[in-house]
């Protein structure tokens, strides 16, 4: 793959190896804006790789090095995500500056760099994963246009389409065994999600951020019977 060297002075040391990679989206109006962002010492933010529209890829930060890309946040139980991550930001406008597709380009861009990435160090499927799994109560990229689907077919990280599940839909404000249960799969899958048979306002956060990325076609934050079914088929996989 050829990348364009565009370094950033926002990184310090590792301790141990990467074992993740998370997935952004720049969440800005231009990529030029972005890197710009990405390169500036007072911003204090950076990602190791920021990938165009057009497919081209910008190397800011060595992989070596720890990028400071995901902020507040925690997968599995550990919450130094930089420490232990390769951040990618992704060009789209995102949310706010009006969210749109990711092109062909970029999408083979990124599914490229991502093989690549794993070619060097030990990431497992379970570890690939976005801004919005990590720091679900701040983040919502790179959002449910993102084809995670896709990415998976390409032999990086997970995807399940499990048949039909009907039942009674579970949302904020409910209580009880099942909520628990809920709580402990997305905990046992990796958000910060403890169980406390309470589906509280953080919940709905954690399953906005799972639908983003596993259940795009519904991103409402009301676990019902299909978003469940999913969880229950990740798990399964032996995350």
């Amino acid at each position: 793959m050829d990348l364009i060297d565009a370094p950033s002075p926002n990184f310090d040391a590792r301790k141990s190896p990467p074992d993740m990679i998370v997935l952004h989206y720049t969440g800005m109006q231009t990529g030029e804006a972005a890197l710009a962002r990405l390169r500036d010492p007072e911003a204090k933010v950076s990602s190791h790789y920021l990938v165009e529209e057009d497919g081209r890829v910008f190397r800011l930060v060595p992989e070596e090095r720890r990028a400071w890309h995901a902020g507040v946040s925690s997968w599995k139980g550990q919450t130094d995500i930089n420490a232990r991550s390769i951040g990618i930001e992704i060009v789209n406008p995102g949310h706010e500056f009006g969210y749109r597709d990711f092109p062909e380009a970029q999408v083979a861009a990124v599914i490229a760099l991502v093989g690549e990435i794993r070619g060097r160090w030990k990431v497992e499927d379970g570890y690939i994963v976005g801004h919005s799994d990590v720091a679900p109560d701040r983040k919502e990229d790179p959002g449910e246009l993102f084809p995670w689907k896709r990415l998976a077919e390409a032999g990086h990280g997970l995807w399940i389409e499990p048949p039909a599940a009907p039942g009674d839909p579970l949302g904020e404000g409910e209580e009880g065994a099942g909520v628990f249960a809920l709580q402990a799969g997305f905990t046992r899958l990796g958000y910060d999600c403890a169980p406390s048979g309470v589906f509280d306002a953080h919940t709905t956060s954690v399953v906005r951020a799972f639908q983003r990325h596993w259940r795009p076609d519904k991103v409402d934050g009301v676990a019902d019977g299909e978003t469940r079914a999913r969880l229950i088929g990740l798990l399964r996989l032996g995350t």
